[in-house]
């Protein structure tokens, strides 16, 4: 698919009063801000008009804003997040896609979807079964979903320890490519697919994201990017720290259309 345009929202001066598992620290705000700016001019050189939401200190994981919703060609579904203290961020994502997307759907109570749990690969999607999508919204969105002639399937991972959302180990890079993370269930993938298998140390690089056959990855993770320039892919290395400290990751920053 090619982007044309993306949503994004700097993270709020308390972004450190957002919700982690992580145990590397509070982020550094002005760090973070930085690392968000180059994040945009990223998307900016890959073709990409930006629309840019103004943070909230409501909302100190609005940066975080592909978990409000999912962007399909023709319409939007408005995602119901998990997490109670993040519902209120979907507002300013409907104002914004309103004029954007000729048919905006939303999820449903007690549905709960966010964003980073659904995993888009070409007419098939990925739902994950975790701590923030449950099975009521996962399901709503695969009948919404296949009545737009998508098929889906679910993807438990209730029981890793290591994974937030299904794209925390599992990406879709385009041309039957997915990257796997180590804790990735394997049981539901298609096996007609290319697997990109994570090393084991870099298994926070499964987060991984294809702008217009550009690959960005976070900084720090050699081997995904030898591995990705073997496959003859562009790649561009970006600095996720203060994200990475807040259990976010490339994905989590932009909604792509």
């Amino acid at each position: 698919m090619t982007y044309t345009r993306a949503l994004v929202r700097a993270p709020t001066p308390n972004f450190a009063l957002g919700l982690t598992q992580a145990s590397e620290g509070p982020p550094r705000l002005d760090e973070a801000l930085l690392q968000h700016r180059h994040y945009c001019d990223a998307l900016r050189s890959c073709g990409l008009r930006l629309t840019e939401l103004a943070p909230d200190p409501a909302f100190p994981d609005g940066t975080f804003v592909e978990d409000t919703a999912l962007l399909f060609p023709g319409f939007a579904v408005i995602a119901r997040p998990g997490a109670e203290s993040r519902r209120g961020e979907t507002a300013s994502t409907r104002a914004a896609l309103q004029d954007l997307f000729e048919h905006l759907i939303a999820i449903e109570a007690p549905g709960t979807i966010d964003g980073g749990d659904v995993c888009v690969a070409e007419h098939h999607v990925y739902i994950g079964l975790s701590a923030r999508t449950n099975e009521a919204g996962a399901r709503q969105l695969a009948a919404l979903l296949g009545a737009r002639g998508y098929t889906s399937s679910l993807i438990d991972i209730r029981a890793s320890a290591t994974l937030l959302h299904l794209k925390s180990g599992l990406t879709y890079l385009g041309d039957a490519l997915l990257v796997v993370g180590p804790d990735t269930p394997r049981s539901t993938l298609n096996t007609d697919y290319d697997f990109l298998e994570i090393d084991p140390a870099e298994s926070y690089a499964a987060n991984c994201l294809n702008v217009n056959g550009q690959i960005l990855i976070a900084a720090g993770y050699p081997h995904l990017a030898e591995q990705l320039e073997q496959r003859g892919r562009r790649t561009r290395v970006l600095a996720m720290s203060e994200f990475r400290k807040m259990d976010g990751g490339l994905t989590c920053l932009s909604l792509r259309f």
